[in-house]
């Protein structure tokens, strides 16, 4: 049996005022390709399929055609929902979906049926058994209790969440001695993990609740496939339990990642073998620092990467000269020639004015609350353990508010 796992797609995602439709669209055809090549019985994408719970319609119409061109591979497909996704709208599709192999699993319900998938390879032969879990959200396992303790509140939340998983993973060992007793298994998730490496385009989910479930917590399946963090990881060292990252850098800080799929290999022993396959870089991003004498050299070697049609992106953080009031209109002279687009211009220092400035072409829509709360924060004075606090009330309050909506 061979997976490809992958997450974290961002569907419809703008970047800084940019749409990453033509990198999602070169992905995906090539995606498609390497399922092909490499004979990939089931495609399993662990959560973040789309950026927001309200895509735009390229972002849905990018979706449904990969759907349909998967289809002619011949593999089979597993949708798994992640925090940013809409359980709603995934599962608008979802039978219909299902009629052209793809199984779509938004959210955790009461039926642990619903979540236990048997993959088929490509003769149609089962070739592994799957706890498919998405996203879990607090009010799909807990029920909120007056007096909680923030520790409480995550200490239930952790214990429910490998209960969970506890009892799905009994469900598909029962399943499979009934099969003969022979299929691998393998376990889905999108949280984070003790120890797992982050970016900044990673939001924190389980606000004020579960910051990191433990990896002795997991069931012991064959292969545990994971999504939420970006970058591409072992968790602890473990060859079985994956983060395979986003296919695509969605911030400054993973430009200088390689982006990648898993191909994972499982027979009746388990687990035989782990292979990344690298991802090509469809849009070139980099961060430059320096001051106005040494960055046109950094830029006019940044611009080698790309063309009229294809500009470099570039984050430029000003060291020394960040004091200038027209630095704006000093680096887009320095840029006037070159294939660049600088999307962000950050000052070393005078973050209360870097945060009017530098982000002056971000808009609401780009900004998560905590972005924005962050960045009030950054306009204050404060020692770290005051800083912490505030930012855990916040986050609490932001939850709550969130448990309210739904």
């Amino acid at each position: 049996m061979r997976i490809l796992h992958t997450s974290d797609w961002h569907l419809g995602q703008h970047f800084m005022g940019k749409s990453r439709e033509a990198e999602h669209r070169a992905f995906c055809r090539w995606l498609v390709e390497q399922v092909r090549e490499n004979a990939v019985d089931a495609v399993l994408i662990a959560g973040d399929i789309f950026d927001t719970g309200a895509p735009p319609s390229y972002a849905r119409e990018q979706y449904n055609r990969f759907i349909v061109e998967l289809r002619e591979t011949g593999a089979a497909l597993v949708v798994l929902g992640g925090n940013h996704d809409s359980v709603a709208m995934l599962e608008e599709s979802r039978e219909l979906l299902a009629v052209l192999g793809t199984r779509v699993v938004a959210a955790v319900g009461t039926d642990l049926d619903q979540q236990l998938l048997v993959l088929p390879q490509r003769d149609g032969t089962p070739g592994a058994l799957l706890c498919a879990i998405p996203f879990i959200r607090p009010r799909d396992l807990l029920s909120s209790q007056a007096g909680q303790s923030a520790q409480d509140k995550q200490l239930a939340l952790q214990q429910g969440i490998q209960a969970h998983y506890q009892a799905l993973f009994a469900l598909a060992e029962a399943k499979r001695a009934e099969l003969g007793g022979q299929l691998p298994i393998v376990a889905t998730g999108h949280l984070t993990t003790v120890g797992a490496s982050a970016s900044e385009s990673v939001r924190e989910i389980y606000v004020g609740s579960l910051e990191a479930f433990p990896t002795s917590a997991f069931p012991q399946a064959d292969y545990i496939a994971l999504g939420h963090i970006h970058r591409p990881q072992k968790v602890g060292g473990l060859e079985h339990i994956r983060y395979c990252g986003s296919p695509i850098p969605l911030s400054f800080d993973e430009a200088r990642q390689t982006k990648e799929v898993l191909l994972v290999d499982l027979d009746e022993n388990g687990l035989r073998a782990v292979a990344p396959l690298p991802v090509p870089c469809f849009q070139h991003l980099q961060s430059l620092a320096g001051n106005l004498e040494s960055l046109p050299a950094a830029l006019a070697e940044a611009a080698r990467l790309g063309t009229s049609v294809q500009p470099v992106w570039l984050e430029v953080l000003v060291r020394e000269d960040d004091y200038l009031s027209d630095l704006q209109v000093r680096i887009e002279k320095l840029c006037a020639e070159l294939p660049v687009e600088v999307l962000r211009t950050r000052r070393e220092r005078g973050n209360q004015q870097a945060g009017l400035f530098s982000e002056a072409r971000e808009t609401l829509d780009e900004l998560s609350a905590e972005d924005v709360f962050e960045q009030r924060l950054d306009a204050e004075t404060l020692e770290p353990p005051l800083r912490r606090q505030l930012t855990g009330l916040y986050r609490e309050v932001v939850a709550e508010l969130s448990e309210e909506q739904a």
